[in-house]
């Protein structure tokens, strides 16, 4: 049987695709007259009214359907897309790579680098564009695959082949106005490297960034992940207090001009920076629609308002009962606070327990790259909660394992707790409360 098209993995209950028959196992060939090649073409040619589907059926037989529907109607399809079973490996060698710090021996997925268009569109990840052809490019245009996000880091053509080892990376000014021209929005990111694309380099690279605003719409910046496994690596200096100090002075009067100009700061920098530097985060709106939130810009003032806003409208009583959320150096004393406030509006005794990271070394202080056995190290002889509460982002997004594959199960047989994810940005902390403790 011919393996073109693209494998139906379910259909949902009660949708237009059940109705017309279209079952797990068929094979979706063609809409209106076009091959799907891959599920960013089956979005765009799906936007259509009236669709004329060719659909081969699990034991061989090809039906032709014809469905009308509203332009925003979902067919109740989730297909199965060989382009994202095997994303595009990253062929850059980036001085700053946190994949080539990792310790030996963890799953051998941890150590995949990939630079997909495809993975960007559909799970928000950032690609180099170093792997992307003209051909790629223009496809991207005239599908409107946007946003797209896209790992910059400097736009000096020399410094950015440097930086990603990669002598495709000095076309990123090119590619990115065709992009812009082409009516593609664009999330940027830099990583910066202290001593290497900050300072000048980095004002540079935000004034040709905003040279294609509106289209790119934001810039994130972040430091550069230091493990205690980077022998034989470029050497990088790490940001500390004083060097996250010095960059948030450095950039506000930009960021003030920005915002005058284009009524945003367009360049926002990750909360660790303001961490780090033991100073205030800006207020909620510095970060406008929060379109970079999982890059960690504006993520403590989004946790903030969250529960706030769910306290607002929950009143239950706690009970006084005892709970423990467990989050690293980075957010130890926004998450103490919070906790207080939600302790004395439900009645909860909550404790607070910071994790050191010693798996990747003391450098790392985010929740997200915490490890299971860090946590059962440091909490399984003092924690006496029967109820932690773990953001999700510690846990791969498909499996509720940490990154040393020790998992959630494993966790709470250790600590003899019920252990309970909720979503990193808080939005879903209250309920879970209410809904698994009281």
């Amino acid at each position: 049987m011919k393996r073109d098209g693209l494998v139906i993995k379910s259909v949902a209950f009660n949708s237009i695709a059940q109705e017309v028959g279209i079952e797990a196992g068929d094979v979706l060939l063609e809409i209106n007259g076009v091959k799907v090649r891959d599920i960013l073409e089956y979005k765009y040619l799906t936007t259509d009214e009236y669709l004329n589907l060719v659909v081969r059926k699990n034991y061989g037989e090809e039906w032709e359907i014809e469905i009308e529907k509203d332009y925003d109607e979902d067919l109740g399809l989730e297909l199965i897309d060989p382009a994202i079973e095997h994303p595009k490996r990253c062929h850059n060698k980036c001085i700053f790579c946190f994949i080539d710090q990792l310790p030996p021996n963890l799953r051998g997925t941890l150590y995949f680098k990939d630079d997909d268009s495809m993975l960007s569109f559909l799970q928000g990840n950032f690609i180099t564009l170093t792997n992307l052809k003209d051909e790629e490019i223009d496809r991207i245009i005239k599908y409107r695959i946007s946003p797209i996000n896209v790992s910059v880091h400097t736009t000096n053509p020399e410094l950015r082949v440097k930086m990603l080892n990669n002598k495709r990376a000095a076309e990123i000014n090119n590619q990115l106005k065709k992009l812009a021209e082409g009516g593609i929005t664009i999330n940027c990111q830099i990583v910066l490297c202290y001593g290497i694309n900050d300072k000048e380099e980095l004002v540079k690279t935000l004034k040709d960034l905003k040279g294609l605003y509106p289209n790119v719409q934001n810039v994130a910046i972040v430091p550069v992940g230091i493990t205690k496994y980077r022998d034989k690596l470029y050497k990088i200096e790490g940001y500390d207090a004083q060097k996250s100090l010095e960059l948030i002075e450095y950039l506000k009067p930009l960021q003030e001009k920005y915002k005058k100009e284009l009524g945003t700061p367009f360049a926002r920098l990750a909360d660790e920076f303001y961490v780090m530097a033991g100073v205030e985060l800006p207020d909620y709106e510095h970060y406008g629609d929060f379109e970079q939130l999982e890059d960690g810009i504006g993520m403590i003032r989004f946790f903030e308002r969250n529960i706030l806003e769910d306290l607002k409208t929950n009143d239950f009583d706690g009970k006084g009962k005892k709970i423990a959320f467990i989050t690293g150096e980075s957010f130890f004393s926004y998450l103490n606070d919070i906790s207080k406030i939600i302790s004395k509006k439900l009645n909860l005794n909550i404790e607070v327990y910071k994790v050191y990271n010693e798996f990747f070394g003391e450098k790392i202080t985010v929740a997200g790259l915490l490890t299971g056995r860090d946590i059962i190290n440091q909490l399984k002889n003092s924690i006496t909660e029967k109820y932690i509460f773990v953001p999700n982002n510690m846990l791969k997004a498909d499996e509720d394992i940490f990154l040393d594959d020790v998992s959630l199960l494993e966790l709470e047989n250790e600590l003899k707790a019920k252990v309970i994810k909720v979503k990193y940005t808080g939005e879903d902390l209250i309920e879970k409360i209410k809904g698994e403790v009281i």
